[in-house]
């Protein structure tokens, strides 16, 4: 049976509403022409502005243990974010997870929340403090060679503080409040394992749809959903002293018993997996002819996964239970000084968009899903987060912990505060799930 055609009227409604429905579907894929260039013209202008802050943050020296300076810089990037409209307050450690070596005073934390008209929630992170000492500054200063800006601690994390600035900063002036809230952290204490602000970062990243670590991006600019887990061993082995020469069998030699313990957990790496343990200090005795009544030993350990860290120490606190002196005391601790940082599906969108943005400005842009090195405060915000969570944001540079050769690229500058921009307003809008 023939069926009748619509009519007319009808059937140029429903053309209409198809044509419309495809152009809202084009236009929710490519942004407009004259988004993509204003935010271009406009991230240029925000290039020296941007030199200009890293100059500052860089004449500022904040060595982890260098609470006073720590306390400067803090002071100058909550005054920076005040005056683009943030809530911002200064943070004082409270909640502290002390490891080995941390220090008894850490530095502080600037939190600010700017509030939009949306619903996305967004975060973006960053550390102020460096892994050099206080009078290095000298040998360090800011200063530009070609397209280069060097200074101490620029690459790892000054650029990634001013990134941050800088981007609020052009939210701003392009009038953009779509987000729901923008959350910015920057902390003191990344190069000492965050162990005042670890539980804070975590706190706050929970309910986020992503969060942005503004590491450097590395000389290529990639993009990293995944870093390694830190860990670390300590052994302490208690015997008897005697002497030496003339008493040995009434000791009980720390030394003897250390070695035992050393070589019997030596083969409990799984490389296949991404788990390594290797011991690599180590210290015991205090003169020649006395049998050493102590002796310690340091492992450094990295995995790919949260739970191979629990696996991996229930191993060792099983080993130290075979002794080679039964009347030696053997004791060990493992510490997550870092957890690692596990790539999942919310990422892999965003960092793919962010491909996308890239080609925009006619760039490329690889993104790592494998864990190729050391651990970043992205895996505290990722521990109870279900949202995206991308490191690497941060400019490409080199010599991070270097003495006289760290640097950012200054070319980069521009198509970082253009991806970082765009991937604010693009998930604010809706524009990726």
């Amino acid at each position: 049976m023939l069926r009748s055609s619509p009519a007319p009227s009808l059937a140029g409604s429903l053309i209409a509403s198809l044509w419309l429905a495809c152009a809202a579907t084009m236009a929710h894929a490519e942004p407009n022409a004259n988004v993509v260039a204003d935010v271009q013209a406009l991230a240029q202008k925000e290039q020296q502005p941007l030199l200009d802050t890293l100059r500052d943050l860089v004449n500022i020296e904040t060595g982890s243990r260098d609470v006073e300076g720590l306390n400067v810089i803090a002071g100058r990037v909550a005054d920076q974010l005040k005056q683009l409209g943030g809530t911002v307050e200064i943070l004082q450690p409270s909640d502290v997870y002390r490891l080995d070596d941390t220090p008894e005073k850490i530095g502080p934390a600037v939190h600010a929340v700017f509030k939009g008209t949306g619903t996305t929630k967004i975060m973006l992170i960053a550390h102020m403090d460096t892994v050099y000492l206080k009078g290095m500054l000298k040998d360090q200063p800011f200063r530009i060679d070609g397209d280069r800006a060097y200074g101490l601690g620029i690459a790892d994390d000054k650029q990634g503080v001013a990134l941050i600035l800088h981007t609020v900063a052009m939210l701003q002036k392009l009038s953009f409040r779509d987000y729901g809230t923008l959350t910015v952290l920057t902390n003191g204490d990344e190069e000492i394992s965050s162990p005042g602000w670890r539980s804070t970062i975590t706190k706050f990243a929970a309910d986020q749809d992503a969060v942005f670590s503004f590491e450097g991006g590395g000389t290529d600019g990639t993009l990293r959903l995944a870093t390694s887990g830190i860990g670390s061993a300590y052994l302490r082995v208690i015997g008897r002293s005697s002497h030496a020469g003339a008493r040995p069998e009434g000791g009980i030699n720390a030394l003897y018993e250390l070695s035992h313990q050393v070589l019997q957990m030596k083969d409990l790496s799984k490389p296949e997996q991404g788990l390594k343990l290797n011991w690599t200090v180590s210290k015991a005795g205090t003169n020649r002819n006395v049998i050493p009544a102590e002796a310690t030993a340091q492992a450094d350990a990295r995995a790919l996964k949260v739970s191979d860290f629990d696996e991996l120490e229930k191993v060792l606190q099983e080993k130290i239970k075979n002794h080679l002196l039964p009347d030696s005391k053997v004791e060990l601790k493992f510490e997550v000084r870092r957890p690692p940082l596990e790539a999942n599906d919310a990422s892999r969108r965003v960092a793919a968009y962010g491909k996308t943005i890239y080609q925009e400005i006619g760039m490329s842009m690889k993104v790592a899903e494998k864990a190729t090195g050391g651990g970043t405060d992205a895996a505290f915000a990722a521990l109870k987060t279900k949202g995206a969570v991308v490191e690497g944001m941060g400019l490409s540079g080199f010599g991070a912990h270097s003495n006289d050769a760290e640097y950012v690229q200054i070319n980069s500058i521009v198509p970082r505060l253009y991806l970082t921009t765009r991937m604010i307003m693009d998930l604010s809008t809706g524009k990726l799930k």
